[in-house]
Parts: structure tokens; sequence; C-alpha cells
């Protein structure tokens, strides 16, 4: 049913797009009541506006905290259009129905984004605000909510074609859009609580976003997707050129940026395919980086995602675009680098906003069995001073870099994974198998398809040291490695047949270090 509107409440923070707003309503005979800030706003632009203390009677006090948190405010709102009882009600008191509410919230996001002093993300809280949508939004055959500037346009538009009125379906839009927002906005007041008392999980795990950006589509081209900012807005970069992103770019490409971020030392590149390392590499120039990390699979990188923990140059850009690549994301970009890319125009460039900072308390979200699987993040790789020698050899110094390099890559690849690296670059990978021993087969056998891709007669392989993320139940999954070439392995330890493991590294002369830290990744 269409519902004329009449008299709209308007308290806003986000005051854009306000003025023209509010004229368009006056033009159309509605009348403005509104609060503080906004009352003064809409006076200056010429509006007739009645004070929201006029329709209570109590003024605001305690420095506005309390403004609109009255019964007949809410009585407005909240009665029920077709029921006589409270029709009578409102009668019978004097107040007359709000047909629309006009409400965005306290900043409190963005305040706390900001760094703000604990004092001043409290004061941001929104109480009242968030009363009034939800009274509304509960009464939407009644009022329609507007929370978002975004949508005047849309209301305004309608109103002028149907005299005034507002439909069903657009009230309903707009509860529901309002009921997310409230959600949104107190799963960040929780979010931000819960850092406060040391970051553990608590009783009720709330979970909120702000849309950022539509997407091509999800994991396949049926299925919709969409890209949320998390509580505080902290979102991982953002596109400078090339197309739409789609659900498995920003997927694989915060897959290459976790990887990448790991190094900070030398240059690194990480290229990434279906959420995967497909190589890694340090090097003295990114370029050069690119260059060790394409070779460990060239075949797989087509199409991949490649990641840089430093600036993007003119040598590495030029790299880049002679080979298919759906996303490439980095710190910030040269404008040469700019150029060579945007010659490729659907290669979408994300760069990371410096001033992205992550929250020290975060979680990893995901669906299951009609709830939610929640973790904190695997923030480390293994304890300091934890890695123990466990076999007779110890490894050299060349080797211990590159098990520390290689256990790292392997933190970021699917289980079971092995990970092969040489001269902290990886020569082989083998991602998501069923067993380890399949995984350590296939990342020798990627690592002598390298070869043979590079003109090379020996696999790459040899020499190398190995990493696995998770202890080797049996025997054979280190024995297959070191048939692979390999001469040194690095594993968590832990398994019942620890000692059987060991003697066989001894036995293959074999260094092994063990992590104590598991790095399962699903």
């Amino acid at each position: 049913m269409n519902r004329l509107v009449r008299r709209a409440l308007l308290s806003v923070s986000d005051k854009s797009g306000l003025a023209h707003f509010a004229k368009s309503l006056a033009e159309m005979g509605v009348a403005l009541i509104s609060t503080g800030g906004t009352a003064k706003v809409l006076r200056s632009e010429g509006l007739d506006v009645i004070e929201l203390s006029e329709i209570t009677g109590s003024p605001e006090i305690l420095d506005g905290r309390v403004k609109s948190l009255h019964p007949f405010v809410h009585a407005a709102l909240l009665a029920k259009p077709d029921d006589p009882a409270h029709q009578d009600s409102l009668r019978r008191l004097g107040i007359a129905p709000i047909d629309l509410l006009v409400v965005n919230l306290y900043p409190f996001e963005a305040t706390v984004g900001s760094g703000a002093r604990f004092e001043d993300c409290l004061e941001n809280i929104d109480i009242g605000g968030p009363a009034m949508i939800r009274a509304g939004a509960k009464n939407h055959p009644a009022v329609a909510v507007v929370t978002d500037p975004e949508d005047y346009s849309a209301v305004l538009g309608e109103m002028r074609a149907s005299s005034g009125f507002l439909s069903e379906a657009t009230r309903v839009g707009l509860a529901a859009k309002a009921f997310s927002r409230t959600a949104a906005y107190d799963a960040a007041i929780s979010s931000w609580f819960m850092e406060r008392t040391g970051g553990e999980l608590p009783p009720y795990f709330a979970v909120g976003g702000r849309r950022l950006l539509p997407l091509r589509y999800g994991e396949n081209p049926h299925q919709q997707a969409a890209f949320y900012a998390s509580a505080f807005g902290n979102v991982m970069a953002h596109p400078v050129q090339g197309r739409e992103l789609s659900y498995n770019n920003i997927n694989d490409a915060d897959a290459a940026w976790q990887c990448v971020s790991e190094f900070t030392e030398s240059p690194a590149c990480v290229i990434v395919k279906h959420a995967n390392p497909c190589g890694a590499a340090c090097a003295d120039r990114p370029a050069e980086a690119y260059r060790r990390a394409l070779l460990c699979d060239p075949v797989s990188a087509y199409g991949g995602i490649i990641a840089f923990n430093q600036a993007l140059d003119e040598e590495a850009a030029a790299e880049i675009v002679k080979l298919f690549t759906e996303v490439v994301i980095a710190p910030a970009a040269s404008n040469t680098a700019r150029e060579i890319i945007s010659g490729k125009q659907n290669l979408r460039l994300l760069l990371v906003p410096p001033s992205a900072a992550v929250s020290p308390y975060r979680f990893t979200v995901k669906t299951a069995g009609g709830g939610l699987l929640v973790q904190s993040v695997d923030d480390r790789l293994f304890d300091e001073g934890a890695l123990k020698v466990v076999t007779k050899r110890a490894p050299s110094a060349a080797e211990l870099n590159d098990l520390v390099f290689a256990f790292t890559v392997a933190k970021h690849v699917k289980s079971n994974a092995i990970v092969y690296a040489r001269n902290l670059a990886t020569v082989g990978i083998g991602a998501g198998q069923m067993s380890r021993l399949d995984a350590s087969r296939i990342a020798a056998r990627k690592a002598e398809d390298a070869a043979k891709a590079a003109g090379h007669e020996r696999s790459l392989a040899r020499g190398s040291v190995v990493a696995s993320d998770a202890f080797f139940p049996f025997a054979d999954g280190l024995l297959a490695a070191a048939e692979a070439g390999a001469t040194a392995v690095i594993q968590p330890g832990g398994s019942m047949r620890d000692d059987e493991i060991i003697a066989a590294a001894n036995e293959a002369g074999l260094a092994m270090v063990f992590t104590g830290t598991r790095h399962f990744r699903h």
C-alpha cells in the first residue's frame, strides 16, 4: 500500500546532499522536523523547521546525548497506521505521525579508523539514532526510513512521480537497509570493545560491513558477490585500473598479498593461482624476484595474481605484461609502471593504501552447518628460538635461510602442502592434496617440469630444501623429497612416528629441523 509523506524527521551526521533533499521535500509540502546541527543547516538554507523539542516539550540535555529518546518521538514512529487504539492514543496525546525518517549515524567506524582517542570513539557511539532507525524500520508499513544519502535521489524521484507517495516495496527495501546498517554499526562497536578485552572470542560474535564493490560474479558466473569493508573500513587495496573485479580476483589477491607481506628485508614477489602460491621469490630487484617466482611454475602462472612487497617499477611492469595476468597488487607503482600496465586494459592494478592499518585482533569467518566458524588469523610462523635440529647433520646457514623461506611460503599453501625452495625462491609446490606423499610427489614433478621449461637438464629440486606445513605421518613423503634431490627439511614435528621419520632423514643424509608450529590452511 502506498503511503503519503506529510511529516519528515531529519537528524543526520553526514549532511552531504541534505539541503537539496530537504528543500525538495518542502516544495512537496512535507513538514520538516529536526534536531541540533541538522536544524541549523536547514534554517541556514531558509527552510522552516520544527524543533524536535517543540514536539517533546523537553530540551536537549547532557550536551545533546539525550534529545530524541522520548515517548512522543517513538510513538510517532511506532504507531500502527491501521490500529484504531494506536491512532486514538496519538490523537489523545496530540502526537502527529512521522511518515519519513532521515537518520544517519555518528561516524563511529571512521573515528576509530582515524586512530582517535578512546574518549572520542566512545562519544561517537550513537544511541538515539539507532533507536529511531529501528523503530521506524519496524513500522515500515507507515514509515519510510532513509539511512544513506545515496538514497535521497530515488526517494525524491518516486515522490515526485506519485504526488508525494512512497510504495510498500520502497519502504520494505529501505527498512531492510536500515536494519543492516544498525547491525553493522553494532558489530563495529562490538569488535572495538572486543579488542580492548584482549581479542578473546566472545560469547556472541557480531559480523558486519559496508558494501564497497559489487563484483562481476562469485566463484562461478551464476553466483552473486560483493566486497564489503570490515568494521573500521580497513580494506586490503583499492583498484587503480582494469576491468571489474570478481570474487575470485579479490580472494586470490588477498592470498597473494598476505604471503608477500611476510617478506620485509628484500624485494619479494608471489604469484598465486586459485588461492595457492605457484611461485615465490626474494631478490635484489622486484623484476628479478618476479622472474624467479615465475620460473617455479610458468604454466600455472598464466592468468594468475602477482603481488609485490615493494613499489612496482618500470622493469617489473615490462616483464609482467609479457604474460596474461589477472591482477597485480603492490604498495605503490611508479608513473612509468602505471603507463606500461595501462597498455593491458583488462589487467587490474591494485595498490595497498599506506594508511590501511590492520587490527591486531583479526579473525577469519566461514559459514558452515548453518553457523559460523571463527578463528584468529594465523599470524605467526613459529616461536622465536623454537627451531630444533633433530638429525645428526645440522643445516648450513644457506640451507637454514632457505628452510625458513620455504616454511613461510608453505604457511600460505593449502594443506597438505609441500614446498621446495633454493636460494630464496620456490622451485616446486604441491598444494591441497589428501595425502602428504602426493603433495611431495606433485611438488617434485613441478620442479622437473619447471626445469624442462627453462631448458635445464636437472630438476630444480636438486640441491633444494623442503618445507611441510604439518608433520610427516610416515617416512614416505620425506623419502620422496630426498629422491627429488632435497638436502634439508623443515616441518612442525609432533607425529607419533617422529623417531621413524628422523631415522629415515639420517639415513638419507638430510638435515631436518622441527618448528613446533603447524600451518594447516583449508
